[in-house]
């Protein structure tokens, strides 16, 4: 048997595992490392967050990704030159951060690597009859394990497409195994660049995990603090704290085709992205001052979460919803998010054991654990949840 075989049915078999979950997302913020030790699997799974850091990237880097980032047209060469380079940079961020950590990289069992997302094209979006759903991550994993001598588990979405899912959201998992708790339905609300939930019930029933993007998130905030601004995000949502909502605006910006379509459903920057809030604009013929303009995308994002989670929850039951993503950390969306579901509990996932920062590279290295230790798990016959193991394996040597 190949050394390296022998090497990760080891690894399947110890009582714990450390695995390095990275996420890398369409903010481009930077590298989410989260080194965790996992024991068991399915709904015993076991998690103690050892270290975490978020590696920045460099203006550089964020530039190149986006001459190639949710475009139809675009130059290959440059598409085909990232995807080693940013597995490499990877490999080399993770290799920074243990020995920051102090850990040698033949301490660590296994890297669960997300990649970069480039374009997300599931079928209700590209509309062509013969091509199936489609998403692209690059940072390959072959790169990330020669560079750090490390087992990496990577492309984990392309299994969920290829039995008909999307390819998102994959939150689902790790949130059943991990959040889930007997007696309290939850919902785990993501606010990355894209809203996502996990509506997990209080019977714990697998079959009845339900998962959906909800539209934006910070994509549209994040890309007008850039353009008004000149920063990455309106921290603390201080501009849009001194804005009005334009409700002419806001009712053109809620007609896409994405919030009627049935759930799930997946989205993404290709959607909803700046030239989609001139067109709204200039359709309406209304001209916003900055604040009140961001206050309107705050709104937006709002009321779209809500209403999705409004089309799910049942009125004589209680829900706790748990924030996690770079959403939570803006006080003016989370107040019109708790002010337009007033019957919710509202706490972070860091209240139920993983920091929300943390939490979508900890659910990659859940993802790795299971593709390694698990035991299938049936989530019924639906689409958007189809019971799979996840990742390709990419060996070092």
């Amino acid at each position: 048997m190949n050394q390296q075989i022998k090497d990760l049915y080891t690894i399947a078999g110890k009582v714990d595992r450390r695995i390095i979950g990275l996420m890398s997302g369409t903010s481009l913020d930077g590298l989410d490392v989260a080194l965790c030790r996992i024991t068991g699997s399915g709904l015993a799974t076991q998690i103690k967050l050892e270290q975490f850091q978020t590696v920045p990237y460099a203006d550089r880097f964020k530039t190149a990704v986006r001459t190639i980032f949710a475009k139809k047209e675009i130059d290959f060469e440059q598409l085909c030159l990232l995807n080693p380079y940013i597995g490499r940079l990877h490999g080399q961020m993770i290799l920074d951060c243990l020995r920051q950590w102090q850990i040698e990289p033949a301490d660590i069992d296994i890297i669960a690597s997300h990649g970069q997302t480039v374009y997300h094209a599931p079928k209700s979006q590209h509309q062509r009859d013969k091509f199936p759903n489609a998403t692209l991550q690059i940072g390959d994993g072959d790169h990330v394990a020669v560079t750090t001598g490390i087992i990496t588990l990577s492309d984990f979405r392309q299994k969920h497409v290829a039995l008909g899912g999307e390819g998102a959201p994959l939150a689902v998992y790790g949130d059943y195994f991990v959040f889930s708790k007997a007696g309290e339905n939850r919902l785990l609300l993501n606010i990355g660049g894209i809203g996502n939930f996990t509506y997990l019930p209080a019977d714990q029933d697998a079959s009845a995990v339900f998962t959906t993007d909800t539209g934006p998130g910070n994509t549209l905030l994040d890309a007008f603090a850039q353009r008004l601004l000149g920063t990455a995000y309106d921290k603390d949502g201080q501009l849009a704290s001194q804005g009005t909502v334009n409700e002419t605006v806001l009712d053109a910006l809620k007609l896409n085709y994405f919030f009627g379509a049935p759930f799930p459903k997946t989205t993404g920057p290709e959607v909803f992205n700046v030239a989609y809030v001139e067109t709204v604009l200039e359709k309406t013929g209304v001209t916003l001052t900055d604040a009140d303009l961001m206050r309107t995308l705050v709104q937006f994002s709002a009321e779209t979460i809500t209403e999705a989670i409004q089309r799910v929850i049942h009125p004589n039951e209680t829900y706790h919803v748990y924030l996690s993503g770079g959403g939570a950390h803006n006080p003016v969306l989370v107040a019109a998010i708790q002010q337009l579901l007033p019957d919710c509990h509202f706490g972070r996932t860091n209240d139920i054991g993983v920091s929300g920062d943390a939490k979508e590279a900890v659910l990659f290295a859940v993802l790795a654990n299971e593709t390694l230790a698990g035991s299938t798990t049936s989530f019924g016959e639906r689409q958007g949840v189809p019971t799979a193991f996840m990742g390709k394996i990419s060996f070092p040597r």
